[in-house]
């Protein structure tokens, strides 16, 4: 794939480093496909590790890099965030733009499997796969993506977690902010994947987490981290952090949950613990 694929649109001074936006033709996607990036200032002496984060419904490429306040933490320990956005934009399909929790911005990070949503909603495909390629060829000697971690928040954390269950190999790290944690039980995760994979609700097991970990826990020990807040408005009916919960243990899964007190789902919870996820992912991507 070549470097001139990929066009940058802005970049910005910040903590010693650069943040800078991207757009490209994506080939798993076959629309334009936009991604932010920070660059600490390790990077000028050679490789540093990539961190994905994958945001939530509604969400772009551009509200990690604005909201988290994660650059900062980055800088600190030398390593590389990335955050793709959440679907294709502008794909023609009718009905997409109507509903906040399907279609645009909603693309779940998985592979769709029914017309005509298999044509364009691809992200599994495009973080997993598309997105590292493009930053080896964007980013030479900068991005180092033999040492990969991911985690996202709320749709972007049910993301994270069954990126990193589904290829323990690809991502050495993961960590969420108040995660769908048992899509197939939440009415988002049924909506979306009653859409993108069809009724058969056997085929759905493969993109939640919860299922995942009952089946396939990390067998190198390797510990999970979320963090979800009890003031959340979307944790009763649609996050399920307890399932996780008894799922690791079932599973012997090493995971920490924390739960915060009065903290709700918005981005000042995720930046009020940030550093803490970030230094996770330093530890466990040699960073630190």
């Amino acid at each position: 794939m070549a470097k001139s694929r990929v066009k940058t649109t802005a970049a910005n001074r910040c903590f010693g480093g650069v943040v800078s936006f991207h757009e490209h033709p994506s080939q798993a996607t076959g629309s334009l496909m936009r991604f932010s990036v920070y660059v600490p200032p390790q990077a000028e002496g050679g490789p540093v590790p990539v961190l994905y984060y994958l945001a939530g419904l509604t969400c772009t490429e551009e509200t990690f890099q604005i909201k988290a306040g994660a650059q900062r933490y980055a800088a600190e320990h030398g390593v590389m965030l990335v955050s793709p956005d959440t679907s294709p934009r502008d794909a023609g399909i009718p009905g997409e733009e109507e509903d906040y929790d399907f279609g645009t911005g909603a693309g779940f990070y998985l592979d769709a499997e029914l017309e005509p949503y298999s044509e364009r909603y691809m992200m599994y495909s495009y973080v997993t796969a598309e997105l590292p390629e493009l930053l080896r060829d964007a980013f030479p000697g900068q991005a180092d993506t033999e040492m990969q971690g991911v985690f996202g928040h709320s749709m972007g954390g049910h993301g994270a977690l069954v990126l990193a269950l589904r290829n323990p190999g690809l991502y050495r790290s993961v960590s969420a902010f108040a995660p769908v944690c048992a899509p197939v039980l939440a009415p988002w995760g049924e909506k979306a994947f009653s859409n993108y994979l069809g009724e058969d609700r056997e085929t759905w097991r493969a993109y939640d987490a919860s299922e995942l970990v009952r089946e396939r826990p990390f067998a190198d020990g390797r510990e999970i981290l979320v963090d979800q807040g009890t003031e959340d408005e979307f944790l009763d009916e649609q996050l399920y952090p307890h399932v996780l919960e008894e799922a690791c243990d079932a599973s012997g899964q090493r995971l920490t949950l924390r739960r915060h007190e009065g903290y709700d789902h918005s981005y000042y919870f995720i930046s009020t613990f940030m550093g803490d996820h970030i230094l996770h992912h330093a530890r466990a991507l040699g960073a630190v």
